[in-house]
């Protein structure tokens, strides 16, 4: 693998709509480029230009993702430049890298929020990101993407990626939709949504959907489940708008981990099946006994409720209040593969052969067997955010002071390991016959855990934005958080606390940038941050050691940042150079000791966009960079590239509207994505190979009411490896992206 790349990259920024700070855009009627309207990375949510903005700002409107067909959150995350999204293991769970930021899971660097506020404070916890927290309906009117830029000051302090989604609002007019979509793997989902005025000036939005398949790939049973339902009440008033809003939801599905990549095993392969669904696994020092249903997989059953009040008073001040309540459960079951493949010969007591444990039927020697772990994690999380700031315009100078709080929980019970040998097929059962299968404490590593942990984050910050000419605007953002956190494990499920964590420290992150205007819809920007990556509940479990031996756990990471913006009524580009340095742990397994480095990157997003007088639109998007681990406390690790994350990724989405008679049209459109290779670990042994992928879609407004929408995913049935075996990165397992699949949705507008 090369570490300097150099290509040309480009694919999708969808075309957006234009609205003020708190009115959801009309899918209907395109924004020109240049008319473009963000609300996210402003200290107070106040609507700015897109082309006006000092940081790399990324928006789509419901009409673009519709177009992305995701099959995930995390899925649409990969129409962000300067974002790597593993969307690989099913609806919950991913893996998200943003601009070369360390991580060997999860999404340590991703900050999800609901109308401006953050759904969970923790970006991560160990099986939890927040992507997992929000699902995909008729109910989002659009989402925004902020890469670094303000984001160490603003929020929760993430420094990387903040993705905002903003929900769809009522007006005077009574309108919504009722869409039936299925499948070729026998999805059958129905969405609906309806919106209108309750009374003069208060108005109401009402959605959801209710879905259900064998997933993607069929695990014989209904694995991808869920439900969903939102409302959001907005009411406008003679100096602003306030908004209240809950969203209930309750949606799993199977968890898709590395499989084994030998002959016979392809893109359709899942461990889970009818055959081993339902098991038995025995944790804590007595060895008890439990049944599960590992066909759960990985969800979210919980809710968000929360509000934003935004209101303009006399003498220019401005006042904002964004908050929200979050509880509920993120449980992960999963059968997690351990090690290479064997013959059953290898490890069957007679030498020959053992039976299976449901079918009882006999598998002879040369059957290729695995062990399996049987992961459970039960996870209960509660949180409290609250977001209040409030500006004052001064001729040229503009200045915001923010109180951000936030109070959250996490209970924790795991029972990690509990390895058995299975049938390498899809659904492969469980064997009888192996010592290690019928004496399960002989059967490989065990990790059980009960957690508690209470953490609290209180900020004060303050923007400075100082209009210095007509063209030239300069802004220096402060925040100080204090930062609490009270944890206790019991590590062996043998009742004692044996990592017990107080503590409470305090930072300090900044933000300075500058923004010179070319002309009223070119410009250039020029940024530097300094933040900080908090130690939550997960830090303190695998880095105990340093804690008590006084290491404050705090991870600095430094930013800069150079962009180009230029829009126009049927054109757009904004391409952003970035260069950070980030301070950051690893763990291979839980419970084993962390390894500390310094990872540094450096890369070009571009992000454009071309509209054509005849029907022709060209979305582009493209990210080149080049990652190195220059300090680790594993010497060996020095000079190698980061982990997981290519050094290149493009797409080209092009879209063509065929106008009909009668005024109605069709339009075609499809994503062309290649990316580069990748390591599978620091230890850059073992490359995943690049990909290029084909999608698929069409959508024909049949009347003024009626529509037809079809996407194909991977159409060439690709398959492409998103990451080898995080826990032993030698061994011949892979996770795929998901084969070819197909969607049609009917839909009705009223």
């Amino acid at each position: 693998m090369k570490s300097n790349k150099l290509i040309l990259a480009i694919a999708v920024s969808a075309a957006m709509q234009s609205a003020w700070a708190q009115e959801a855009p009309d899918d209907k009627e395109q924004a020109k480029d240049f008319e473009q309207i963000v609300v996210t990375g402003t200290p107070t949510g106040t609507a700015v230009r897109k082309v006006d903005a000092s940081f790399a700002i990324t928006n789509l409107s419901a009409e673009a993702i519709k177009k992305l067909a995701p099959k995930s959150t995390a899925d649409l995350f990969k129409a962000v430049p300067g974002v790597w999204s593993e969307s690989s293991g099913g609806v919950s769970g991913a893996n998200v890298f943003v601009r070369g930021f360390p991580g060997t899971g999860d999404a340590p660097f991703l900050t999800v929020q609901m109308e401006g506020a953050p759904l969970f404070q923790p970006p991560t916890l160990s099986f939890l990101e927040n992507s997992t927290l929000f699902r995909m309906d008729e109910t989002v009117a659009y989402m925004e993407a902020l890469r670094g830029g303000t984001n160490p000051v603003i929020s929760n302090g993430q420094p990387g990626l903040t993705t905002n989604f903003l929900l769809k609002e009522g007006s005077e007019v009574t309108e919504g939709v009722f869409k039936y979509t299925t499948s070729d793997y026998d999805l059958q989902r129905v969405d609906a949504m309806v919106s209108g005025a309750i009374s003069d000036g208060l108005y109401y939005m009402v959605g959801g959907y209710v879905s259900s398949s064998p997933g993607i790939r069929d695990a014989g049973f209904n694995s991808e489940k869920g439900h969903q339902f939102t409302i959001n009440i907005t009411k406008e008033l003679d100096n602003g708008k306030m908004n209240f809003y809950t969203r209930v939801t309750d949606d799993h599905g199977v968890w898709y981990l590395p499989t084994p990549l030998v002959d016979g095993v392809d893109n359709q392969y899942t461990q889970i099946g009818t055959l081993n669904r339902q098991a038995s696994i025995q944790y804590g020092p007595d060895g008890t006994s439990q049944a599960f249903d590992f066909g759960d997989g990985r969800g979210w059953d919980g809710s968000v409720s929360g509000g934003k009040i935004q209101l303009e008073f006399a003498d220019g001040w401005q006042f904002s209040d964004r908050f929200n309540y979050t509880k509920g459960d993120a449980n992960t079951y999963g059968l997690v593969p351990d090690g290479a493949p064997v013959a059953l010969s290898a490890v069957a007591d007679n030498g020959e052969s053992a039976s299976g444990a449901v079918t009882g039927k006999t598998y002879s020697g040369n059957t290729l067997v695995q062990q399996i772990g049987r992961w459970v994690v039960l996870k209960e999380i509660e949180s409290f955010t609250n977001d209040l700031s409030l500006t004052k315009q001064l001729d040229a100078l503009k200045v915001t002071f923010g109180l951000y709080t936030s109070n959250f929980e996490a209970k924790d019970w795991w029972s990690l390991g509990n390895q058995s040998y299975h049938v390498v097929a899809t659904g492969g059962e469980n064997l009888t016959g192996i010592d290690c299968n019928d004496n399960l404490d002989s059967c490989g590593w065990n990790y059980d855990i009960s957690s508690t942990g209470d953490g609290s984050t209180r900020a004060f910050y303050t923007a400075l934005e100082y209009s210095a000419t007509d063209d030239l605007t300069l802004d220096l953002g402060v925040r100080r958080e204090n930062h609490q956190i009270d944890y206790s494990v019991d590590e062996g499920l043998d009742g004692s606390t044996n990592k017990p964590v107080q503590y409470d420290e305090d930072t300090t992150s900044w933000t300075a940038g500058a923004n010179y205007m070319l002309t009223d819809n070119s410009g250039i920007f020029a940024r530097v941050n300094d933040g900080s990556k908090m130690p939550y509940f997960d830090d303190f479990r695998d880095n105990y050691s340093q804690y008590e031996g006084g290491n404050d756990l705090i991870f600095d990471i430094k930013q800069y940042e150079l962009g180009y913006k230029l829009a126009s009524d049927n054109y757009s580009l904004y391409a952003t150079a970035y260069f950070n340095e980030v301070e950051s742990s690893t763990v291979a397994l839980p419970g084993q000791p962390a390894t500390l480095s310094v990872t540094e990157a450096k890369g070009i997003e571009l992000d454009g966009n071309y509209s054509f007088d005849f029907g022709l639109n060209v979305n582009l998007n493209a990210t080149i960079q080049d990652t190195e681990i220059t300090k680790s406390s594993n010497a060996s690790l020095v000079g190698n590239e980061s982990q997981r994350q290519p050094g290149w990724q493009m797409r080209l989405t092009p879209s063509y509207d065929i106008e009909l008679d009668g005024g109605n049209f069709v339009t075609l459109y499809g994503t062309l994505t290649s990316v580069d290779d990748r390591w599978i670990s620091d230890d850059n042994l073992g490359e995943l190979k690049g990909y290029t992928k084909i999608d698929l879609g069409a959508y024909w407004e049949i009347t003024d009411q009626l529509n037809l929408r079809l996407s194909v995913d991977n159409l060439t049935d690709k398959e492409g490896l998103t990451e080898g075996d995080p826990r032993n990165p030698t061994a011949p397992n892979g996770r795929y992206i998901m084969p070819r699949s197909m969607r049609l949705s009917i839909g009705y507008n009223f």
